[in-house]
């Protein structure tokens, strides 16, 4: 029965119990979330070791320590509930552990942030800048319509890749643990792995291993958004293909374009292109060869291509693990 203790009953568990129910506001408002409580070790870290003061190559050896001591004190933390559930649940311990690593997945949370810019639309251009704003870094305030929908698609491809595909590969690879490890360097990323005078040195170290970690994340969930687009009247699958084929090694980032191209494609848009972030422009090639006057019906095509896309990706879990049964 040593499956049963695998990664991916734990990594199906944590889908099927974070799609049902999320991660409750009143827990969130009593004890905070995972990655709360990761970010606040990432930021005091970060106080004490990232001196401006010191020389870049300082700087990034420092950041490389801290990332070792958050992946070491992570892992371990989580390698304790995974042990301590096993020996109090024994071959039931994939339920608590399920529950637990819904934590490190988003599916509900994603759909829910995305649909309130669509809903946003229906009251105005201020409402939905205000309801994009809580999931892109860019300004609002330059954002018109269609470039509103266009970031709240962007980061439903992009988040679909790093916040509920990788994780869960991760997990199945590695049980809570690995899925636990992943969420770290993510959040670490996202803190400090950005390129500017007080983190590109010290950030150096997380937004490499990131950017390493999401690699296989990025290219599964493309393909996922690909087959997700095959079922949606509308929608094409084949079109999906060529924009990642053609499109994806173009993006900024070495794994976005992946999912952005495959979403573009799929829609018939053109996604990323120019962005702006604190008035600064970021020049980017744009994916997908459609039209960049997004509609609001777009938002609700790419949630409902998504939401497939979530689906398959816990078929596709299911079935390895009958596999492995079998």
């Amino acid at each position: 029965m040593h499956f049963l203790f695998t990664g991916l009953p734990v990594a199906l568990s944590a889908l099927i119990v974070e799609a049902g129910i999320g991660y409750p506001s009143r827990l969130f408002d009593r004890i905070g979330h995972p990655v709360t409580w990761i970010g606040a070790a990432i930021a005091a870290l970060e106080k004490r070791l990232n001196d401006p003061a010191c020389a870049p190559r300082i700087r990034r050896w420092r950041g490389v320590l801290a990332l070792l001591m958050l992946v070491a004190v992570v892992a371990g933390f989580a390698l304790a509930l995974d042990l301590l559930s096993r020996w109090a649940f024994g071959v039931w311990a994939v339920l608590p552990l399920g529950v637990l690593a819904s934590s490190l997945v988003a599916q509900r949370s994603l759909s829910e942030h995305v649909a309130r810019v669509a809903e946003g639309l229906d009251i105005g251009i201020d409402e939905a800048r205000r309801a994009v704003s809580h999931i892109v870094g860019r300004d609002p305030r330059s954002l018109d319509e269609a470039a509103v929908v266009r970031a709240a698609i962007e980061s439903l491809a992009e988040n679909f890749s790093d916040g509920i595909v990788a994780p869960a590969f991760y997990t199945a690879l590695g049980g809570i643990a690995g899925g636990a490890v992943y969420k770290a360097v993510n959040t670490a990323d996202s803190m400090i792995g950005h390129r500017s005078l007080r983190y590109e040195a010290y950030g150096w170290s997380a937004a490499r291993l990131d950017d390493w970690m999401n690699l296989p994340a990025s290219r599964l969930s493309a393909c996922l958004l690909v087959l997700a687009a095959a079922l949606v009247p509308g929608c094409s699958a084949l079109a999906a293909l060529e924009a990642v084929v053609r499109d994806a090694r173009r993006h900024r980032s070495p794994n976005a374009g992946w999912p952005e191209a495959a979403m573009a494609g799929a829609l018939s848009l053109r996604l990323a292109g120019p962005r702006t972030y604190d008035g600064l422009v970021i020049e980017d090639h744009w994916m997908g060869e459609g039209t960049s006057d997004a509609t609001q019906k777009d938002i609700r095509r790419a949630l409902t291509i998504y939401k497939i896309a979530c689906v398959l990706q816990g078929s596709l879990l299911a079935l390895l693990l009958l596999i492995v049964i079998v």
